[in-house]
């Protein structure tokens, strides 16, 4: 096995104004701008990371302090949950759409395809890679993918599976890695593997790759554009994410809302305050 060059890799903030959701920094994109910022940057042989927080992952980042640092140190971070849209209209800083993962490995792969970069899918159930490989290049013909990989449960805790799946994406090297292995896990793996391959892009994507190839129904898009996705997967898994969604959801949901609101007023008060 040939030794994998490690290289010093930190990412690069996207020069997007940045709204604050609770503790986490969101960045104010659309998803067009989201696509177009990558490609630009992979025209000048810069990498970086993106992160699309929903509810969950903000529960996340206040219990964990690690993972709260991935997300401030993730080159692009979008808010992929209505929640946060409503929240940042009730502070008076609306983002301006929904910026989800499972809508990005479609636009950013039909970007690909015109600009004749390269993916690699990684992650995601058994199969699920290479139906989705094949999703994407029939829909965007020409779309160069040069890998899939769907690694055994545990890979992470086998130092000699990590260093075949290092060698694999690096030796492949791709241009954008969509990586769907769910929420931390995905971003964990990201944080792994990033330095070793810093100029392609790297996106964490929970189960898009089911959704793209049909094996998981995605909730109707009045549904997504309503807020009530969760709900849609909620019926479809009850046992794996009903803790999730009802006991630290809704909750989190609720108290972010509050949170939001009375911070417009404490910043218009604090704007009305006479200057001395």
């Amino acid at each position: 096995m040939t030794d994998i060059k490690e290289t010093d890799a930190s990412t690069r903030r996207a020069p997007f104004p940045m709204v604050k959701l609770g503790k986490v920094d969101v960045h104010s994109v659309t998803e067009e701008q989201t696509v177009q910022y990558i490609l630009d940057e992979l025209k000048e042989d810069r990498g970086g990371t993106v992160i699309t927080p929903n509810i969950d992952h903000l529960v996340r980042c206040d219990r964990l302090p690690e993972y709260f640092q991935q997300v401030q140190d993730a080159s692009l971070v979008v808010a992929d949950g209505m929640p946060l849209i409503w929240a940042s209209k009730l502070q008076g800083e609306a983002l301006p759409e929904r910026v989800a993962g499972s809508n990005l490995i479609s636009s950013l792969s039909e970007g690909a395809q015109k600009e004749g970069r390269s993916l690699f899918l990684l992650g995601g159930s058994p199969g699920t890679a290479e139906a989705a490989a094949k999703v994407l290049t029939t829909r965007y013909e020409g779309l160069k993918i040069v890998g899939t990989n769907c690694p055994d449960m545990g890979f992470e805790k086998d130092p000699e599976m990590m260093e075949a799946l290092k060698k694999e994406v690096c030796d492949a090297e791709p241009d954008i890695v969509f990586v769907a292995l769910g929420s931390p896990k995905q971003e964990n793996l990201i944080k792994d593997l990033y330095e070793h391959l810093p100029k392609a892009w790297w996106l964490g994507v929970g189960i898009s790759f089911s959704f793209l190839c049909g094996d998981v129904q995605r909730a109707p898009r009045w549904m997504q554009k309503t807020g009530l996705e969760f709900l849609h997967r909620l019926l479809q898994e009850p046992k794996r994410l009903a803790k999730r969604y009802l006991v630290d959801g809704v909750p989190f949901a609720i108290k972010l809302l509050t949170i939001s609101f009375f911070r417009r007023f404490r910043s218009r008060s604090s704007a009305e305050l006479p200057k001395t």
